[in-house]
C-alpha cells in the first residue's frame, strides 16, 4: 500500500486511521502504544511521530510505503 504525501509531514496516528486501518484515532494510538507500529524496521511509540517521504510503515501485514 502507498500513501502519497501532499504536506511536509503527517503524524502517525493520522495516517493509520486516514488509511482505514482502524476505526477510530483511539484505536490508532492503541496500536501505537502497545508497540505494533514499525517505522522505517524500528518500533515506533510516538503516536505524533512525523512521518515524511520515502518512510516506510509496517502494522502486522500491512505495510504502508509514503512517497
Amino acid at each position: 500500500m502507498t500513501y502519497t504525501l501532499t504536506e511536509p509531514y503527517i503524524e502517525l496516528h493520522k495516517l493509520i486511521k486516514l488509511l482505514d486501518l482502524v476505526d477510530t484515532g483511539g484505536q490508532a494510538k492503541m496500536l501505537i502504544e502497545n508497540a505494533h507500529v514499525y517505522r522505517n524496521g524500528e518500533v515506533e511509540t510516538r503516536k505524533r511521530a512525523k512521518i515524511t517521504k520515502g518512510e516506510t510503515i509496517t502494522i502486522g501485514d500491512v505495510v504502508i510505503e509514503v512517497i
